[in-house]
């Protein structure tokens, strides 16, 4: 959430750079100073008839000690008059206006982050591995998974509807491997491992900026007003919401696996095959709180173990700088992953590694006191460390054999064996 004071110093920087994210709705601004102005008549109002109640109050004392009753007795009258005056209903209505607002407002984007409005402007920053040459007959995921049994999406769609695969024998152990391997590897780097709720409440999902911006994308059990979480970087942030910190504990650096759940409303056509696209998946997350001076170091940091643990999949991958118009909702700087689908020709996106800056920190109220003892907003940041369906689409097909399928050697301890055969 942005901060009131900020906008009202730089009302037209903030315009400017919510264009940069291809804002619809820059009139919010103007409406929020709006009811700033109001907010700030009827404080002063109210404080104004409060410092006229003292005044009176401390007045009666004085007649009082004077044995002035009959004076004092009409200043009580005058009093209590003042008292049922005071009506701070505009003030409560202008701040909860304020509030209603800045909710609505994205994080403002980096200066780093490129222009541009659709993912065809993201800015392709680095490339590595090799793309794998496949034998002639090689078939995409949703076809080899059917070949060695691997998910079972109709008996899933079944169970629960479409989009909710049921992984079995091999593909279960593929997933849970996988798991084991990427937490083991952040908490290799010093991340604190967590087993989440799978639900939070509706502060949790303000705190970190789901709500109200993705409220139609998330599933909502609605008679205990809890939310499915889209991913545990929501229940693992928003530990230290209400937190004051001390500068000593930061980096705080946590790792969480879990079930995460979208409805992916919207979302049709051929890029739903398979596992492309699912509403529910498992996913591996690192996230960090740090000291606002040092978030973007960090910021690199994590985007180089992201890219790491690629490299020990063997997996060609790219990294993208995603411009204005294809940022979330309330990132300030973001960098994707894409692995290559060498059976679908297509790059697909298994992580996304963002700095919120102090976004996520004023919607929660987490703050640090410095070395000077001043109060301040932590920065917050996430990465998918990393998101399963689309890797494992992605292994099936890149490591496809005539005779099976081989697995990465980092894979080998945690699988069992050296790759799939029927």
């Amino acid at each position: 959430m942005l901060q009131v004071n900020f906008i009202r110093q730089n009302a037209e920087l903030v315009k400017q750079r919510l264009a940069v994210k291809n804002f619809k709705q820059p009139e919010l601004v103007d409406e929020l100073l709006q009811w700033d102005e109001k907010r700030k008549k009827y404080q002063f109002e109210l404080d104004e008839a409060l410092a006229k109640v003292n005044a009176a109050s401390k007045e009666i004392g004085q007649l009082m000690a004077k044995g002035e009753k009959e004076k004092a007795e009409a200043k009580k009258q005058e009093v209590a008059q003042l008292k049922t005056s005071q009506d701070n209903s505009k003030l409560v209505e202008a701040e909860k206006e304020i509030e209603k607002i800045l909710y609505q407002l994205p994080n403002l984007p980096s200066e780093k982050v490129p222009p541009g409005k659709t993912p065809e402007d993201n800015v392709v920053v680095r490339e590595g591995g090799s793309k794998p040459e496949l034998f002639k007959g090689a078939v995409p995921h949703w076809d080899l998974i059917k070949t060695y049994d691997l998910v079972d999406f109709e008996t899933g769609a079944k169970i629960t509807g479409s989009g909710f695969p049921l992984y079995k024998g091999k593909g279960a152990k593929l997933q849970r491997a996988l798991v084991q391997y990427f937490l083991d590897f952040n908490t290799g780097a010093g991340y604190t491992e967590y087993l989440p709720p799978l639900l939070v409440n509706e502060a949790s999902a303000y705190g970190t900026g789901q709500l109200p911006d993705k409220e139609g994308q998330m599933y909502h059990a609605t008679e205990d007003n809890l939310f499915l979480i889209p991913t545990s970087e929501v229940p693992v942030t928003n530990i230290y919401r209400d937190e004051m910190l001390k500068e000593s504990q930061l980096p705080i650096k946590m790792t969480a696996f879990s079930a995460c759940f979208r409805r992916e409303a919207g979302s049709f056509g051929k890029d739903v095959r398979g596992l492309n696209r699912v509403h529910q998946f498992d996913k591996v997350e690192i996230v960090q709180i740090v000291n606002p001076e040092k978030s973007y170091d960090v910021h690199l940091e994590m985007v180089a173990h992201v890219e790491k643990l690629l490299q020990t999949l063997e997996l060609p991958y790219r990294i993208l700088a995603l411009c204005g118009g294809d940022m979330g909702f309330a990132s300030a700087l973001t960098y994707d992953f894409e692995v290559y689908s060498a059976a679908q020709e297509k790059w697909l996106e298994v992580s996304s590694v963002s700095n919120f800056e102090s976004f996520q920190a004023n919607r929660m109220k987490c703050r640090f006191k410095d070395a000077n003892g001043k109060s301040q907003l932590v920065h917050t940041l996430n990465g998918s460390s990393l998101a399963l369906p689309r890797i494992v689409a992605c292994l099936l097909e890149n490591n496809q054999t005539e005779n099976g399928i081989n697995l990465p050697k980092a894979l080998h301890q945690y699988f069992g064996a050296e790759g799939i055969s029927k």
